[in-house]
């Protein structure tokens, strides 16, 4: 599963069903590449279009039990291999890195909730996340 994917069921996933539009500017792609990635995404079963409850002629992009479940397993080995790699550091590393861990992490949560989205000048990005 391409980076993009990933990002855009995990969007999905915290925000609940969104138009294609909205996702693909969200995701920082164009409107056709995102197109093409729910389309693939729900051949996979992992993504669905739903009609918006509050108005019936728009179609909306939803991410399916499939989709959470795959989010998960893959958070989850995610989480698996880094436990590994940080088991194989001496005791002093391991402190080391907890302890800036600590001090980062406040300030990685400030820079992420004060993000600008997609108009942040980033380039688009097509469905594979390549810059265009």
């Amino acid at each position: 599963m391409s980076f993009t994917a990933s990002a855009t069921l995990a969007r999905l996933e915290r925000e609940g069903p969104l138009r294609l539009t909205a996702l693909a500017a969200a995701e920082g792609v164009t409107q056709p590449s995102m197109t093409q990635l729910v389309q693939r995404l729900e051949r996979q079963g992992l993504a669905c279009r739903v009609a918006d409850p509050g108005d019936g002629r728009v179609t909306l992009v939803a991410v399916t039990d499939a989709g959470r479940a795959e989010l998960a397993e893959r958070r989850r080995l995610r989480e698996a291999r880094l436990a590994d790699l940080l088991a194989t550091l001496p005791a002093d590393d391991q402190q080391a890195l907890a302890q800036a861990l600590r001090t980062a992490w406040p300030l990685v949560r400030r820079m992420l909730e004060a993000d600008p989205g997609p108009s942040s000048g980033r380039a688009p990005r097509d469905e594979t996340g390549s810059t265009r």
